[in-house]
């Protein structure tokens, strides 16, 4: 079985742009690619799924999500803190154009990218995670099955502040600050 840490990218990752993706706007936050080897060093792997509307609204194609990955990929392997898979969600049911536009199982907070991640790993849920800076992350990580963790940066902390403490129950297993605390949270509730 495969302990897997699923990562949102934009906010989590990676600094919040609109419409990201342009090699030369993406900025990893500090600190994130030795936090995400420490997990690898802990012997989880790593999974992003991403909602990519910008595809849907026709601002960029595909083939530029996947340049952006192989980028981000290249700038996190540097530090050994390389993603072992991506997958993003490219629909939008009401701004998308074209075949794009349309209600489907992959947009988070649905749970298709986790679905498609079970044909690459035997995913432990028991010991899986999913990172994010929105609740639809961490929504989207409860109903497949893993603890939902709400990062403070991206819209992490200005949404944590605004819910109630019924909707924080409801929503996410932890809030935390940035991605060090995050994986402390992980790694201590693993016994490591």
């Amino acid at each position: 079985m495969d302990k897997i840490v699923f990562l949102d990218r934009d906010g989590t990752i990676n600094e919040e742009v609109e419409y990201l993706y342009r090699h030369s706007d993406m900025v990893l936050f500090p600190g994130v690619a030795e936090e995400l080897k420490r997990l690898k060093d802990h012997g989880f792997k790593l999974v992003v799924v991403t909602n990519q509307a910008g595809v849907a609204r026709g601002y960029y194609k595909e083939e530029d999500v996947v340049s952006l990955h192989q980028y981000l990929n290249s700038l996190l392997s540097e530090r050994g803190a390389e993603i072992d898979r991506f997958f993003y969600c490219p629909h939008h049911p009401v701004h998308g154009i074209g075949e794009y536009k349309k209600e489907c199982r992959c947009r988070k907070p649905e749970i298709g990218m986790f679905e498609m991640a079970e044909a690459f790993f035997q995913v432990d849920k028991a010991h899986s995670y999913m990172i994010g800076d929105k609740v639809l992350d961490t929504k989207a990580g409860r109903r497949y099955g893993v603890k939902g963790i709400l990062v403070g940066t991206g819209y992490g902390r200005e949404l944590y502040e605004a819910m109630t403490g019924e909707e924080r129950e409801k929503s996410l297993d932890a809030y935390v600050p940035t991605m060090k605390e995050a994986v402390d949270w992980i790694l201590t509730r693993e016994g490591e």
